[in-house]
């Protein structure tokens, strides 16, 4: 429930800030807007308001549309004209198909801007052991080093390496990590990046090997998946491992790699709850991670706040400085999500990176569960794609239309009516492919999963 629900208002954020961008502008150039609809398809309540426009509620809420005064689409009473939409000139066109996208690009950056003002919590980049032959390892990074700056970049959280290291991927070379280690000694340490489209297919720290130090903490379990195989079990809350199998477990670190090595394979435990010994069998799910299989439980260690306090800051700035904040975040993710994908089309990087609404829903459904600070940067995030798609120059697209008032405005006429339904039948292919890709990948991961 918590994902569908999160989905939905993910929708109705964005959908709603999208068609309001289309009809304010419309409204402020003098076209006359009939319909305000959330959703698609057959309308399920409509309300009509003193301007004569309708705001409806439609049966498919997988988008929106703002409908226009138009001689295209039916008569119009010469009284009316000068409302018509196809009656205004190009300039007054283009601002209204833009402003949807804009709206979008707007909305992240209100988000990103109210974030960076009231504060959110943040992971120190602090770095554990790295795996073995990895590049993280192999660049000599020693447990407990922290990250200063990526590439010349100043970095300030565990976020910021993420994103970072996410950008530089891209690249395919060298990444320079500056790091301090305990005894303050400073070092540059050059990590090779693997091939982009590994770095993101899976999490790009996770594939160069850099791991979040986390300080030892008890087998003490602190939060369970629901419906997970731990909650299935009968483990509770509060629940302290003592043995996996009748081999002893001191630290959570020991019970994660027990359960990694089982996937499948039932599990004794010796657990004391209130006091009491207790007996458990665990089975853990099977989960695919790096084409290996591992084991999973659904449960999280209880942290005491008083051992992670050194390892966790706040990020929060002044009211001008978090928007510009807020203004940087949103442009470098547009940049990012237009790079991206002109490598798939040029094929430098795999379609597996194409989302569609099952893994936004999940994503959603996470965020949520994450608290406020993590759905509202999740919001921010899918506005800023969406208005990044929007602006792509397909026809069906707001950036379609674009592209063709781009043409009349060089041309001095409007693009033919014949040429425009050829290109909203390649548009509706095109957008077609598009979202098979998208929701494969998504059932891929489902099943994967």
């Amino acid at each position: 429930m918590t994902t569908v629900l999160a989905f939905l208002i993910t929708l109705a954020v964005l959908i709603v800030f999208h068609e309001f961008g289309h009809y304010l502008v419309a409204r402020m150039a003098g076209v006359r807007v009939l319909r305000f609809s959330i959703g698609f398809g057959q309308i399920m309540a409509r309300r009509l308001d003193r301007r004569g426009t309708e705001w409806a509620l439609s049966a498919i809420p997988l988008g929106g549309y703002v409908k226009m005064l138009d001689e295209r689409e039916g008569a119009v009473p010469p009284e009316q004209l000068h409302q018509a939409f196809n009656r205004k000139g190009v300039g007054a066109r283009a601002a209204i198909v833009a402003a949807g996208p804009l709206a979008n690009f707007l909305l992240a950056i209100l988000l990103f801007w109210g974030l960076f003002m009231v504060g959110v919590p943040v992971a120190k980049p602090v770095l554990g052991d790295p795996p073995s032959q990895s590049a993280a390892a192999m660049a000599g990074i020693q447990r407990g080093e922290t990250v200063l700056g990526v590439n010349g970049e100043k970095t300030q959280s565990w976020q910021d390496l993420h994103w970072m290291v996410l950008k530089n991927a891209l690249r395919n070379g060298t990444i320079t990590l500056e790091t301090t280690d305990a005894a303050g000694h400073y070092h540059d340490r050059h990590l090779q990046a693997t091939t982009a489209d590994e770095s993101l297919e899976r999490d790009p720290l996770q594939a160069l090997g850099l791991v979040q130090y986390l300080p030892p903490l008890p087998p003490v379990i602190g939060h369970l998946t629901a419906d997970g195989p731990a909650q299935r079990a009968g483990l509770r809350t509060g629940d302290r491992v003592w043995t996996v199998d009748s081999q002893t477990v001191e630290l959570w670190q020991d019970l994660v790699r027990k359960v990694r090595a089982a996937p499948g394979r039932a599990l004794d435990l010796r657990i004391e709850r209130d006091g009491q010994p207790l007996e458990i069998r665990i089975t853990p799910t099977i989960v695919q991670e790096e084409g290996q299989a591992i084991g999973r439980i659904g449960a999280a260690p209880r942290v005491d706040p008083a051992i992670m306090a050194p390892y966790l800051g706040e990020s929060r700035y002044a009211p001008w400085q978090a928007l510009q904040h807020a203004v940087v975040r949103t442009w470098e993710l547009s940049a990012f999500s237009l790079e991206m994908l002109g490598r798939m089309l040029i094929g430098q990087a795999s379609l597996k990176n194409l989302s569609g609404p099952i893994t936004i829903a999940d994503y959603a459904g996470q965020s949520a569960q994450g608290g406020l600070a993590s759905f509202v940067a999740f919001l921010a995030l899918v506005s800023v794609s969406l208005g990044v798609l929007n602006l792509l120059p397909v026809p069906l697209l707001d950036g379609g239309h674009l592209l063709y008032y781009l043409a009349e405005l060089v041309t001095g006429r409007p693009v033919p009516e014949k040429t425009q339904e050829i290109g909203q039948k390649i548009g509706m292919g095109l957008l077609a492919l598009l979202m098979f890709f998208a929701l494969y990948n998504d059932l891929q991961r489902l099943f994967a999963g």
